[in-house]
């Protein structure tokens, strides 16, 4: 864990975090300066920009570089040729994951919440972000082993899957990561400014399986690479 948060602190793409997150922050703080109501701005800045964009965009950012970097770059060998269970590679990179793009995420949401609504919002979507995170972090390490190519299938999931058919075609929003995510903070918010389209139940199932799911993929992938670095 410490080997891959140093590794990940340490890239230039860690600086692709700071931007979203503050902007979130300095939206809310504009326009509750500007004294413009909560219900104009909070769903766009909130859902729009913080769930929407900004955590899985995040997420796919970490997500992919936690192990996806040391794939590209060969260092991935030294890793593999330790005498260790796939498993006890995977985990620890995943807690990395999750824990930074959640800490990532958390903070500016709860502070735009609580300038939005209350500390109850706050707290809401920080949660949520939280179970957002799990959700995308295996998706996205996973899709880190299983192509080349996992920013561009990662953004086009997130833009194409959920950004365009989540919000026209409401079948496709069972399988959305960010529905669940903003059904987490309506329930727990219990606010009038967003609404959640799948039930907590489903978004609680689906959330489980999609971490356990894409957990399993990467572990059996990872077992799949050969000290050389290439896959079998």
């Amino acid at each position: 864990m410490w080997i891959t948060a140093r590794g990940l602190f340490g890239r230039r793409r860690f600086l692709l975090l700071l931007p979203l997150p503050a902007l979130v922050i300095l939206l809310a703080v504009l326009c509750r300066s500007l004294g413009v109501a909560p219900s104009n701005w909070a769903p766009p800045v909130l859902i729009a920009l913080g769930l929407a964009v900004v955590l899985p965009v995040v997420a796919l950012i970490v997500g992919t570089g936690v192990l996806g970097s040391e794939i590209d770059d060969g260092t991935i060998v030294h890793v593999l040729s330790k005498p260790l269970p796939r498993w006890q590679i995977v985990l620890p990179k995943l807690v990395v994951a999750v824990g930074v793009t959640a800490l990532t995420v958390a903070v500016p949401l709860y502070v735009a919440g609580v300038l939005a609504e209350s500390v109850r919002l706050g707290l809401a979507l920080a949660a949520a972000s939280a179970l957002g995170a799990l959700a995308y972090s295996t998706f996205f390490v996973a899709l880190s082993l299983v192509t080349r190519r996992p920013v561009l299938l990662g953004l086009v999931y997130v833009l194409v899957w959920e950004g365009l058919l989540g919000n026209f075609v409401s079948g496709t929003r069972v399988l959305s990561i960010q529905q669940y995510v903003i059904t987490f903070a309506d329930r727990i918010a219990a606010t009038p400014l967003f609404d959640g389209q799948v039930s907590v139940t489903v978004s609680a199932i689906m959330t489980v399986v999609i971490a356990v799911a894409f957990t399993l993929l990467a572990i059996d992938r990872l077992r799949s690479f050969s000290v050389a670095g290439e896959t079998s």
